[in-house]
């Protein structure tokens, strides 16, 4: 083939190309965000794996060693001392992260994977009452935001990159990469989808659940037995449980504030505050007795899915959960909202005539519907954990719950889209701390 016949046929390939990219434009873009979802949807899926299983090893090494919890206030004392010194420009943890996709500026710095890693496992380890997903997400987007450069992504990019490492955090640490992908997409403007996130988002969430669990990593798994059939009777009550949630929600984050700004009020310097923390867990643990209120919790919440608790079991987490954050120790909120939503909807089985399990089920992801403002992300959640024949039951308790939340949320930096009501319209486009 001559020279001049080899350029005739690259100028004609050329021109099929640039024909077929005209009619299918959405092709490159699918392709550029396939190749990277799958690039930080394999790392941060093995990332989730790794800190799940070896947050089984610390937890069962604390549960056979209860001696341990009495070094919490010097483990506290640790952590606060290693983000004082090395960890105050990663210190803001979800918040950083969400920043970031309103305004990106620097890049987050990768340390904020390892100190958020150790920061959550010694929390654990010594028996503060923390979650998972906030070092999950924290691990992804530190880790994601590591390909900017190198990927040459704009600022635009860089936001969809974000919120896609969000989605792989969330979706893979609690195996529900639907619910996650919406998490990540909802999260940081309340209100407002980023519907041009939604293709980045949905793939990174659903390669990193299946990374995860190609490491065998094993999720929680629960179950709601009976669900009554749809009556006008049943919905009221789903929507006086949905207000019960909604209120506790409320509850929830604006102590939790509260109490980090009294803590920094009167403990000036850092790395005190979480080992006063530590000091107040420990006597509340050795006052009642019980190791139930610390760690993840996980036993009680499967027991509220089966049996009658007591009525505050709830309140209890509550307190340990808000004094162990609150004063500077690492971890997740979710995990303990989890808990407290579904306790607490086991509580209220005692007037609502709802079955138990259901209840249960439905404050599991109401009181964090409330307490995030992502109703959309924790009603598919429980279809994907629970089944979808609990879906509109738990759909009307994580709407009314949003709403009943009012101006709240644990996450500070959460940007209002659009207003829950009407009577609230003038907070559009400001973030909570601005309110």
């Amino acid at each position: 083939m001559s020279k001049n016949q080899q350029k005739s046929n690259r100028r004609k390939s050329l021109i099929i190309l640039k024909v077929f990219f005209r009619h299918y434009p959405s092709l490159p873009y699918i392709t550029k965000w396939l190749l990277i979802s799958l690039l930080i949807g394999a790392i941060i899926g093995s990332a989730s794996a790794f800190f799940l299983q070896t947050l089984d090893w610390v937890t069962n090494f604390r549960e056979a060693h209860i001696w341990i919890i009495a070094l919490l206030p010097l483990a506290g004392l640790f952590v606060g001392l290693m983000y004082h010194k090395i960890g105050k420009s990663v210190e803001a943890g979800n918040n950083l992260l969400i920043d970031t996709i309103h305004n990106p500026k620097e890049i987050i710095p990768f340390r904020m994977a390892p100190l958020v890693y150790l920061g959550t496992m010694i929390t654990h380890l010594f028996g503060g009452s923390a979650g998972r997903e906030g070092t999950a997400i924290q691990m992804a987007g530190s880790i994601a935001d590591q390909f900017t450069k190198l990927l040459r992504l704009t600022s635009e990019e860089r936001k969809i990159l974000i919120i896609s490492a969000i989605a792989a955090g969330f979706g893979s640490v609690f195996g529900t990469p639907l619910a996650g992908a919406i998490f990540g997409l909802e999260v940081f403007l309340i209100g407002r989808l980023k519907y041009n996130a939604i293709f980045p988002a949905f793939l990174a969430s659903i390669i990193a659940d299946l990374v995860t669990k190609l490491w065998n990593t094993h999720h929680t798994h629960y179950q709601i037995n009976l669900i009554p059939e749809l009556s006008f009777q049943n919905i009221f009550y789903a929507l006086i449980a949905g207000i019960c949630f909604g209120i506790c929600a409320a509850l929830f984050s604006k102590t939790i504030h509260k109490a980090g700004t009294f803590f920094k009020s009167k403990i000036k310097y850092p790395p005190l505050r979480p080992f006063v923390g530590g000091i107040i867990v420990v006597i509340g643990v050795w006052l009642l007795g019980t190791t139930k209120f610390i760690g993840l919790g996980i036993p009680t919440i499967q027991d509220s899915f089966q049996e009658q608790l007591m009525p505050y079991d709830f309140v209890l987490k509550m307190i340990f959960t808000i004094v162990t954050l609150a004063s500077g120790f690492k971890g997740g909120e979710v995990t303990p909202l989890f808990f407290i939503g579904a306790t607490l909807g086991n509580a209220i089985s005692y007037f609502i005539p709802l079955p138990t399990a259901l209840l249960a089920g439905m404050g599991f992801v109401a009181v964090f519907a409330g307490a995030t403002n992502t109703p959309l992300a924790c009603s598919v959640m429980a279809i994907e954990l629970f089944g979808a024949e609990c879906g509109v039951y738990v759909a009307i308790a994580c709407v009314v719950s949003y709403l009943f939340s009012g101006i709240s949320t644990i996450y500070n930096r959460q940007m209002i889209g659009e207003a829950k009501h009407q009577r609230f319209q003038n907070n559009s486009g400001k973030r909570f701390n601005e309110l």
